[in-house]
């Protein structure tokens, strides 16, 4: 697959939907979790994306269980604790697994197209961040210690490009 826009996900309430939803879009997709020592970053994420959701971007939030258990909860206790604690407002989707055999193909995807530090694919924590251009190709991969304030140069350069 060349683009971003070839992936579905299932969202916070059971709902397959297709990512061409968000074609011409600039998208940052983070592997999230919430009892982890960077769940404070939900704030940032939130931050970026009413800051530059009007400018195109749109955050896509993937909760992961794998590191550490750090995300036990069902997706509806997912989605309270994002909403109460964080004001999140940007699209989540239901768990998913990023590494290993049965990590979720957009996963396998986006680490084939940005390998992390010395080529290796796999995401090492939660919150790594990939930063995708209008044309559904991957821009940018960020580490989980990258804060979202620290992505703002690269966000608005790539939502000031043209698709």
């Amino acid at each position: 697959m060349s683009t971003i826009y070839e992936f579905s996900a299932t969202d916070l309430g059971g709902n397959e939907q297709p990512l061409e939803i968000y074609r011409g879009q600039v998208l940052l997709v983070v592997n999230v979790a919430s009892k982890c020592g960077f769940t404070p970053q939900y704030a940032g994420l939130e931050a970026l994306y009413r800051d530059y959701r009007a400018s195109g971007l749109t955050v896509l939030g993937f909760p992961c269980n794998q590191f550490g258990n750090q995300e036990p909860g069902d997706e509806a206790t997912i989605g309270e604790f994002c909403s109460r604690e964080y004001g999140v407002t940007f699209p989540m989707f239901a768990k998913v697994e990023v590494n290993g055999a049965h990590a979720h193909p957009l996963f396998r995807w986006l680490k084939g197209e940005k390998p992390g530090v010395l080529g290796t694919e796999a995401i090492k924590w939660n919150f790594t961040k990939f930063l995708v251009g209008r044309d559904g190709r991957v821009i940018r991969r960020y580490a989980p210690t990258d804060k979202p304030a620290a992505l703002k140069d690269d966000i608005v350069r790539a939502c000031d490009a043209s698709t």
